[in-house]
C-alpha cells in the first residue's frame, strides 16, 4: 500500500512461487498481497526465471534448448494463475508476464477452456473459476513479446488488447540495437491503431500511466 501511494505501478512476483520454496498460489498465503495490488491497481508482473529455474530437459542439454524454452515457466504461471480462482475473486487484479513472448497463449486458452468444459467434475477448480478461463485472461492478463512473427500472426486471439511490445535489452535474446527496425518487420502492415496499442496504449493503461493513449 504504501508502495503505491509513492507512485509504484507494479511488483514482481515468482512464476512458480513453490520453485523457491514458497507457498503456491493456491493457498491464501499469499492474499493479502493479491488484495492489496487489485485495490491499488498495481500489476503483478513475473518476469522469465523469476521462479529460480528455466526449463530444460536435463543438465547436460544444449544451452540452445533452454533459450528455446523460455516461455515454458510463463505457460505454467498462466495455467496456474487462470485455474486458481484469484482472478475471480479480484477482478480488477491485472498480471503481466516479461519476456515469455506470446504465440503460445491462443493454444493455452483453447486447452483451458476445452479442460473447463469438459473436467468440471475433477479438475479441482469447483466453484472459484465459474467462467471460461479465457474471459479471465482477456479481462485481467497481458503478455509482452520481443520477436515473435507467430504470435503477431494471430494476434486477434492473443488479444489485441493484451500483449505489449518490449525489447528485452540488455540479455542476449535483446533486439537491441535494432529495436526498431525489428519493430518495424513485425508489425509494419498493421493499422495504426493497433499498433499504437501494442507500442504504447495497452502499456499505459496497463500500468495506469498518465499519459495519452
Amino acid at each position: 500500500m504504501r508502495n503505491a501511494a509513492r507512485g509504484v505501478k507494479a511488483v514482481c512476483f515468482s512464476e512458480i512461487p513453490p520453485y523457491l520454496g514458497l507457498p503456491s498460489i493456491h493457498t491464501d498465503y499469499w492474499e493479502p498481497l493479491f488484495r492489496a495490488c487489485a485495490e491499488t491497481n498495481t500489476v503483478i508482473n513475473m518476469h522469465i526465471g523469476s521462479s529460480s529455474k528455466m526449463p530444460s530437459t536435463s543438465t547436460d542439454a544444449p544451452a540452445a534448448v533452454g533459450s528455446t524454452l523460455t516461455f515454458g515457466n510463463a505457460m505454467s504461471s498462466m495455467t496456474d494463475w487462470l485455474f486458481s480462482g484469484w482472478l475471480q475473486k479480484f477482478p480488477t487484479l491485472k498480471i503481466a508476464y516479461s519476456e515469455g513472448q506470446i504465440g503460445w497463449i491462443p493454444y493455452i486458452l483453447e486447452r483451458a477452456d476445452k479442460v473447463w468444459h469438459d473436467n468440471r467434475a475433477w479438475g479441482g477448480f469447483g466453484d472459484k473459476v465459474p467462467e471460461p478461463p479465457s474471459t479471465y485472461y482477456y479481462r485481467q492478463m497481458y503478455g509482452c513479446f520481443f520477436d515473435d512473427e507467430y504470435g503477431l500472426d494471430n494476434l486477434e486471439k492473443v488479444g489485441v488488447s493484451n500483449v505489449c511490445f518490449e525489447t528485452d535489452y540488455p540479455h542476449s535474446d535483446s533486439t537491441w540495437p535494432n529495436s526498431r527496425e525489428t519493430a518495424i518487420k513485425l508489425m509494419g502492415h498493421l493499422p495504426p491503431e493497433v499498433l499504437r496499442k501494442l507500442m504504447r496504449g495497452n502499456a499505459i493503461e496497463m500500468l495506469g500511466l498518465d499519459l495519452d493513449v
